[in-house]
């Protein structure tokens, strides 16, 4: 037997996957590493944990698999996007890596769309506006702050590049992960040098980039022996988190949509022209199919809002867990299910790390509004749940005002493992939802790549199409979905009301 290897670099693990040429998942493992926050707003990772949990969660997932590593015919690697990993010419960070949801960077933004001449003109130059969670701004601020970092820098590596780098010995990206760091014409799928250069930035410090299905590297002798794999095995581009789910999840034609409840929260759609929001509230960028786009909205703490309150407010239901030999968050969506839809009027804004869709702010603050002497635990819990669904509608929303078809919503992370959450959210974004027959999101689109690129599948679609099936379908309740867009209408008008509180709340936490 022949198989193919997923791995996936994300936030809080390091995921591996082993599939057969058959699409069929055979293994999955993990292995965790560290968040550091050395300031309010600030998110670091070391990056030799990365490799490190690599190295386990393969050798792990080949043994839970129960196969020889010598099958393995070839790597596709995703990673969550935008974080900045500072190198020399070894294996050694030059400092930790500053990750996506870091959001120190908003006078380099700012630096950024003066110098491109606005935000409109940066827009056309590479489809985005200059956000905080962007590698770009963090290259200036690193310049700008550590210079003595900066001025030792070679090679500038995207997460899942720099486990390619410790990999293959190359360095290199693809045009998914790098349509994230704000330095890639998203139209023409290369490096925009008129940018680079308004900058300031070494174009020499960016790796090559590729397609994503596209070997970009074989496994050297040393990586191997850690690994558990062959020597010479092929590892293709890849892609970014995001781009590389929504293979994961058959994103790869227009009208289907997925909503994916991580960390973060990210709906995603297929397009097959670059298609731009003007005011730069949703993104667009390079698909992992090749010659085609995505556009899509990403919300910094969606899945992330629920874990705080287990972590914070939820130590009853951990510890009947741990007794019932349960998941944690299935008491709290129990107690959730008790309050009624709406809440009696109590709304969660779930900005805890501030946000990025469709507010880029990072000054707001998450927090309940409404609170009356009714409501009860109960309420609180189902209006954090009602308010992260209504933050994930709100680019529902966006993409329908820019006439991008959405049909039905794909379920995937841990809003679809609820049958709660999942109505809800069919309610919510009145429109079908679906789950699908695996729920393995980017490490299985990565593999998925991986044998496009050693052509056991001729193209993305073609695989997709072969092994990706919906396995549940719902619609949305009438009387609820009017009731949900009345109150969803309601959630959006906070964040006006309360934009410039935020400001004043956030620079008091930055004394």
């Amino acid at each position: 037997m022949a198989y193919l290897l997923g791995i996936d670099i994300g936030t809080s693990g390091t995921k591996t996957l082993v599939c057969d040429h058959d699409g069929n998942v055979i293994a999955t493992a993990m292995a965790e590493h560290d968040i550091s926050s050395p300031r309010p707003g600030w998110s670091e990772q070391d990056p030799s944990q990365w490799w490190q949990a690599t190295c386990d969660a393969t050798l792990a997932v080949i043994d839970k698999a129960g196969i020889d590593g010598q099958s393995v015919t070839a790597v596709g690697l995703s990673g969550q996007m935008h974080g900045s990993v500072f190198v020399a010419d070894d294996e050694t960070p030059l400092r930790p890596a500053l990750l996506w949801n870091d959001q120190r960077t908003g006078e380099q933004c700012a630096e950024i769309e003066r110098k491109a001449g606005g935000r409109k003109a940066l827009i056309e130059m590479v489809g985005n506006p200059a956000l905080t969670g962007f590698t770009a701004p963090k290259i200036l601020w690193v310049r700008q702050h550590e210079p003595e970092v900066y001025e030792k820098t070679k090679h500038i590596l995207l997460p899942k590049d720099y486990i390619r780098y410790c990999m293959t010995g190359e360095y290199a990206t693809e045009v998914g992960d790098a349509s994230g760091t704000l330095l890639l014409d998203v139209k023409q799928r290369k490096w925009n040098d008129k940018l680079i250069g308004l900058l300031g930035i070494d174009k020499a410090l960016l790796p090559t980039c590729y397609e994503s299905h596209v070997v970009s590297g074989k496994l050297h002798a040393k990586a191997a022996a850690k690994l558990g794999l062959k020597q010479g095995t092929p590892v293709v581009g890849g892609s970014g988190d995001q781009p590389a789910g929504a293979v994961g999840n058959g994103i790869v034609t227009t009208g289907i949509v997925s909503a994916t409840l991580g960390t973060s929260g990210v709906v995603f759609a297929h397009a097959d022209e670059p298609t731009y929001d003007p005011q730069g509230r949703v993104h667009t960028m390079c698909s992992a199919v090749q010659g085609k786009w995505c556009v899509f909205g990403c919300m910094l703490s969606a899945g992330g809002s629920f874990q705080w309150f287990r972590n914070q407010l939820g130590q009853a239901e951990v510890a009947a867990a741990k007794q019932q030999g349960v998941d944690p968050y299935e008491l709290l969506i129990a107690e959730a299910e008790k309050a009624p839809a709406g809440c009696e009027g109590l709304y969660f804004l779930p900005y805890l790390t501030g946000e990025r869709c469709p507010h880029p702010d990072p000054n707001a603050r998450g927090g309940w509004i409404g609170l009356t002497a009714r409501h009860d635990r109960s309420a609180m819990i189902r209006s954090l749940i009602e308010g992260v669904t209504y933050g994930m509608a709100d680019a529902l929303t966006i993409m329908r005002e820019m006439d991008i078809a959405v049909d039905t919503v794909r379920l995937s992370g841990g809003g679809a493992k609820s049958a709660f959450w999942r109505q809800l959210q069919a309610d919510v974004y009145g429109r079908r939802v679906a789950t699908i027959n695996s729920d393995e999101g980017p490490a299985y689109g990565v593999a998925i790549l991986a044998g496009v690129g050693t052509g056991v599948w001729q193209s993305v679609p073609e695989a997709c199409n072969a092994i990706i099936r919906e396995t549940e379908s719902l619609t949305p309740d009438a009387e609820r979905s009017k009731r949900y867009g009345a109150w969803h209408k309601q959630y959006q008008r906070l964040y006006g009301a309360l934009k410039s509180e935020f400001e004043a709340i956030a620079a008091e936490g930055n004394d």
